[in-house]
């Protein structure tokens, strides 16, 4: 091959007369024009036709037509056709340099062409990869929206917190194998990058802590956005969930922020998770009441109160004898809970059962102390069979008298 090019060569460098040099370039830049702007568009548009219609024919689809919707760039058919102009002229301009006798200077330049070009290639195949990073993880972002598009176990911030990972992961792949093109020695980067790990992780190892419970708390699920727990000390409302930290609203209007770390060793408690929730009231009736009717009453009442689920219904239950009064639990369920409902219904069932128990002429007792004065003087607690006064004597000027 070295051998032809040379006699090619040394064939044009004889043409002697102007006249043949003359004819010899026009021919040259004719064949140029024909070959980059006839035969060159023609034959990169049937190539893409021919490949178009090869990968329709196939399951996977069209693959131009994929990475069109993806990067919503359309194939570069017009950038390939500049590129194989640009070489026939290229090549023209070195023949006519050797026609008209500048074999050296074609010679230098050709020297020149092939110690910038492994460069070149090297920086096409990096960008190559680049824009194949960028719309392989497009492409992954379009499949993971369509497999989990019915899945209800994935919430939409852990698919984020996944396609986050599957990206970086693949640009620090990408970023490896364009390091290797351009020939860095890896081992060493790799080694400073331990150790740069090493340091970052001792440095920050509570971030680090609350990284990896962030990530626990992801696909564990105790809680979701909107959910209203109960984690440790605080209360509120779930409003976001980072990788790093947990924040709720409180019923005061304060934003809780707490380290997933921490959320994850705390004892939590969620009150939305079956979205029902018991809540229980005690009241007190007389001795003298008929329990079975004030239950009765009692139940009525609580399922007229607004909010009250009417499934599981509600019971009331005897629990302990007071000193003043049988207590009874109230126990009944609200659906779709959160503070403001709890609250509103609790109120609800107060007036309910006040409003029941005043018009059946059930009593709710209270404490009562009376204060009583007797002659000797001092105070003194009436007992039922005569009380002590202040003074150490049996009968005084006032008395203190405690009734329930």
């Amino acid at each position: 091959m070295f051998e032809r090019a040379q006699a090619v060569r040394l064939g044009l460098e004889t043409i002697g007369s102007t006249e043949t040099r003359m004819a010899v370039s026009a021919a040259a830049i004719v064949l140029a024009l024909v070959l980059g702007f006839l035969v060159a568009p023609l034959a990169v548009r049937r190539a893409v036709g021919f490949a178009d219609r090869k990968l329709g024919e196939s399951e996977a689809g069209s693959l131009l037509e994929t990475i069109d919707e993806l990067t919503g760039i359309p194939f570069p058919m017009r950038a390939v056709v500049r590129t194989l102009q640009t070489v026939v002229l290229g090549a023209v301009g070195l023949l006519l340099l050797v026609v008209w006798g500048h074999a050296d200077l074609a010679t230098d330049t050709l020297g020149a062409v092939a110690t910038v070009l492994p460069y070149a290639v090297r920086l096409a195949l990096t960008v190559g990869l680049l824009f194949g990073a960028v719309v392989g993880t497009r492409y992954l972002e379009h499949r993971l929206d369509e497999w989990l598009a019915d899945a209800n176990y994935v919430t939409a911030h852990q698919e984020g917190v996944v396609f986050r990972v599957l990206q970086v992961t693949i640009f620090v792949a990408v970023g490896l194998a364009s390091l290797s093109l351009w020939r860095v020695d890896l081992g060493g980067l790799l080694v400073g990058a331990g150790f740069l790990g090493i340091v970052m992780g001792m440095a920050a190892r509570q971030t680090l802590g609350s990284l990896i419970a962030g990530f626990v708390l992801m696909f564990s699920r105790p809680f979701e956005i909107g959910d209203w727990v109960e984690v440790g000390d605080h209360e509120g409302m779930v409003v976001d969930i980072t990788i790093v930290n947990t924040r709720l609203r409180s019923f005061d209007g304060e934003t809780v922020v707490l380290p997933n770390d921490r959320v994850s060793s705390s004892t939590v408690i969620n009150r939305s998770k079956r979205n029902r929730l018991r809540l229980t009231l005690e009241v007190g009736v007389d001795y003298e009441t008929d329990l079975e009717r004030a239950e009765s009453v009692a139940v009525e009442a609580i399922e007229r109160a607004d909010d009250v689920a009417p499934a599981p219904k509600p019971r009331v239950i005897p629990t302990a004898f007071g000193d003043s009064a049988i207590t009874l639990e109230c126990r009944f369920w609200i659906r779709q809970p959160n503070a403001h409902k709890k609250w509103t219904t609790t109120r609800a069932v107060v007036h309910e059962l006040k409003t029941a128990f005043d018009r059946e002429g059930i009593g709710i007792p209270y404490p009562q102390r009376e204060l009583s004065a007797r002659a000797a003087g001092g105070f003194g607690v009436d007992s039922g069979e005569g009380s002590r006064s202040a003074a150490g004597t049996t009968e005084g000027e006032l008395t203190y008298d405690e009734t329930e």
